[in-house]
């Protein structure tokens, strides 16, 4: 963070300080919530959890070298205390980024938003420093913590923006007002709580509705919903997608024999060929918002290919692509589900798969309210219409769903079979996998099918991450 004064922040936050011998000291280090993340210039912040109350852990923080605790009571260390921990955090975050110099890029859709964050980040880096949100910490403590995050050297700070209602967004852009606000797309992603698309639309938009006049709409010109929310900033407006329409477009898509994508960029700018590192043509869509934002900011067609052809996975079990030594690929895109993201992975699968046999390995998809037995069915539907050898449905009523819309497209009988549990699967793909198969492993965060992949890289000793 960039250094503030203890009497400084107890200002901005409202809060009165408590066992400060020296309210001048800085806070010179990082903003955080975890214990183990302190370091010396540390401010710590304590939650209330379920289990874990973090005042307990003030004396210890302390001890660490955290210079003070932002507390709802006094812990008998060094405290600035508040009312509402988290509302403090939002209005500490909101005056660290008035103080800044750098250009906030807000990102939200259904689907992606982590994959497309991690692309923006990428590209832009190589234009300036930039801080952008680790992994998918979104929300509303997630958000001002990456924020907080930011230093005097930072230029570019991207913030990955998601809700589960109206409102949300809303709240996130009030605490760092973005330049550019990015909607990827509007899905079923939480369609349960929201209570259909035109709602999750709503709610998306809003990020774009704060916009100021000299900022940038990036919007998908593939997504209707998306591309209607035009009228509902006074920014600029810059589309993105595979439309002609399209300011900064794709042409020429296509898939390599591993399944990653290829294709023309084309910007305002110019033109030039990416070939990307990342596996499935969806992340073509992610390419190209990533692009439409770094061509805002003065980059050139030829350093946005560059950039995202050199591009990775910068988060955890995103179709992270492993190869076992006997041949065995492993595509662990576990970290979470929706309707849209898993016919995404089992469109990729079937592009890696060419040629070898393909397992999905799948889960419930969470939060989808009465859209649950047909979405399950769908997906189920659709692995048998791209030819995926094996289904492994994993799980209860969801996972038995997925199996029956398999069943019920293709007739596969013993070629898709529903199991109980991860364990139940793990045995079932070691008794039958052979050298050359593919698996995907995916399903809601809750479910925890990563364990089914950590199990088929585990057991078989070192591998080889691609």
């Amino acid at each position: 963070m960039i250094a503030l004064s203890l009497a400084e922040i107890a200002s901005v936050v409202g809060g009165q300080t408590h066992d400060i011998p020296d309210p001048s000291a800085q806070v010179t280090g990082s903003v955080v919530r975890d214990s183990r993340e302190v370091e010396p210039g540390s401010l710590f912040v304590a939650f209330v959890g379920e289990r874990v109350d973090g005042h307990d852990f003030a004396e210890q923080v302390v001890a660490s070298g955290a210079v003070a605790v932002l507390a709802s009571r006094p812990v008998g260390v060094p405290a600035i205390v508040v009312d509402d921990v988290q509302k403090a955090l939002g209005a500490l975050a909101r005056h660290v980024v008035r103080r800044l110099g750098a250009t906030l890029v807000a990102l939200t859709g259904s689907a992606g938003k982590t994959s497309t964050k991690d692309l923006i980040a990428q590209v832009l880096q190589r234009k300036a420093p930039t801080v952008w949100t680790p992994g998918s910490l979104n929300n509303e403590i997630g958000l001002p913590l990456t924020a907080l995050s930011a230093t005097d050297e930072t230029r570019f700070l991207v913030l990955e923006m998601g809700a589960r209602g109206v409102g949300h967004i809303r709240y996130l852009t009030d605490l760092t007002p973005p330049k550019i606000g990015l909607v990827l797309n509007v899905g079923t992603a939480h369609i349960g709580e929201f209570g259909g698309r035109e709602q999750i639309a709503q709610a998306k938009g809003e990020i774009v509705e704060g916009l100021p006049e000299d900022g940038t709409a990036v919007l998908n010109a593939d997504d209707p919903l998306v591309r209607a929310m035009a009228s509902r900033t006074k920014a600029k407006v810059i589309l993105f997608g595979e439309s002609d329409e399209a300011d900064v477009r794709a042409e020429n898509v296509r898939l390599t024999d591993t399944g990653q994508p290829s294709f023309r960029l084309r910007t305002p700018s110019g033109a030039s060929d990416v070939t990307m590192r990342l596996y499935g043509e969806h992340h073509v869509s992610n390419a190209l918002a990533a692009a439409a934002v770094a061509h805002e900011l003065g980059m050139s067609a030829e350093e946005i290919a560059t950039a995202l052809s050199e591009a990775g996975s910068l988060s955890r079990w995103r179709m992270e692509v492993t190869e076992r030594p006997d041949g065995v690929t492993v595509v662990n895109d576990a970290y979470n589900a929706n309707p849209e993201s898993m016919r995404a992975a089992l469109r990729a699968l079937a592009a890696m798969g060419r040629g070898r046999r393909t397992w999905a390995v799948l889960g419930k998809m969470a939060e989808l309210g009465d859209e649950a037995l047909a979405e399950h069915d769908a997906v189920g539907r659709l692995a048998v219409r791209l030819n995926v050898s094996k289904l492994v449905a994993v799980g209860g009523r969801e996972a038995s769903w997925l199996q029956l819309g398999a069943y019920n497209e293709g007739s596969w009988g013993e070629e898709s079979v529903h199991v109980s549990d991860a364990q139940a699967a793990v045995d079932l793909l070691r008794s039958q996998l052979r050298p050359g198969d593919v698996v995907l492993v995916k399903a809601s965060r809750s479910v925890g099918l990563e364990s089914v992949a950590t199990a088929l890289l585990g057991a078989e000793g070192e591998v080889a991450a691609r």
